[in-house]
């Protein structure tokens, strides 16, 4: 373990390291170092986000901060630290891999090629992935996207299967790659891109804290089912059972179904505005029978 640690600290090899800590177990690494650190988003609203503070909140931070309850009381270390570390969908895995964060906390989609490289606890939120776009172009379905400028964020779903759908129906749409959510919104809210395809929580949250979301309309026909779930590394089944735990604790209690209003039925920072989603039949289903699959045909 010494050799391994040594290794780590001279930055020979970010594989070599991720393989050590994967050894380790999260929670040895966690007890060692005493503090545990949440990767977060800054606009993916209202999942994780900044306030007005720049604090890092939202509905999956909430949830991933009872799972830092649960591991406290698991490791009996009730004063552990929590850092909090800024993740974009590019960085999230690999700064997950590599032992940089220890969750990600934000709106992944569980995906099998995914679980490849790192795992999901018990799904959070079931979302569809949509398009929004301005209600003056009128563009309703994929076809009315043919041959337009369109706008994802890299390193997502989303993105990948744009440009499936773009090669297997032959749409001709040019596909601009965002650095993030918020830069990919604004690209159609100045008419850099006609459409911006993402999952259909996300497109709510930049409408409705839009200066006139009325401007806006998010595609009816959903593209794709999309289960969301809090990452952490592979192959670590000591963590894992905490993690899933803690989630099934909250499914069970009925605390899941407060958290989720508070985020999606009652006003959230920083603008006080009300997303007014209810929670789907698809995700009463997860509460019920919590689930990590990343099968679509599963939240059906």
């Amino acid at each position: 373990m010494k050799i391994r640690h040594f290794a780590c600290v001279l930055g020979l090899s970010i594989g070599f390291c991720a393989v050590a800590q994967a050894q380790q177990g999260t929670l040895d690494k966690i007890r060692a170092g005493g503090a545990i650190t949440l990767g977060h988003r800054d606009s993916s609203i209202p999942f994780s986000y900044l306030d007005g503070d720049q604090k890092p909140v939202g509905y999956a931070m909430d949830l991933c901060l009872k799972i830092v309850d649960a591991v406290k009381e698991e490791l009996k270390m009730p004063n552990l630290k929590v850092n909090f570390q800024p993740i974009t969908p590019a960085t999230r895995i690999p700064l997950l891999a590599n032992g940089t964060i220890d969750l990600e906390c934000g709106a992944t989609t569980n995906t099998a090629d995914r679980q490849k490289q790192i795992t999901f606890t018990v799904t959070h939120y079931v979302a569809a992935n949509r398009f929004v776009s301005k209600k003056a172009n009128n563009l309703n379905t994929l076809e009315d996207l043919k041959g337009k400028t369109i706008v994802s964020t890299s390193g997502t779903t989303n993105v990948k299967q744009a440009n499936e759908l773009n090669t297997e129906r032959k749409l001709g749409m040019r596909i601009l790659n965002a650095k993030d959510h918020a830069e990919a919104f604004l690209m159609v809210d100045t008419g850099r891109a006609l459409a911006f395809v993402m999952d259909d929580i996300q497109l709510a949250g930049f409408v409705a804290n839009h200066a006139n979301p009325s401007l806006f309309t998010i595609s009816p026909d959903a593209l794709s089912v999309e289960p969301f779930g809090i990452m952490l590394r592979r192959d670590d089944p000591a963590f894992k059972k905490v993690v899933d735990g803690a989630m099934t604790k909250l499914f069970k209690s009925g605390d899941l179904t407060a958290i989720y209003d508070k985020w999606f039925m009652k006003p959230i920072p920083p603008r006080n505005i009300v997303m007014n989603i209810p929670m789907s039949d698809a995700m009463k289903r997860v509460v019920a029978n919590p689930t990590d699959s990343p099968d679509p045909n599963v939240y059906k």
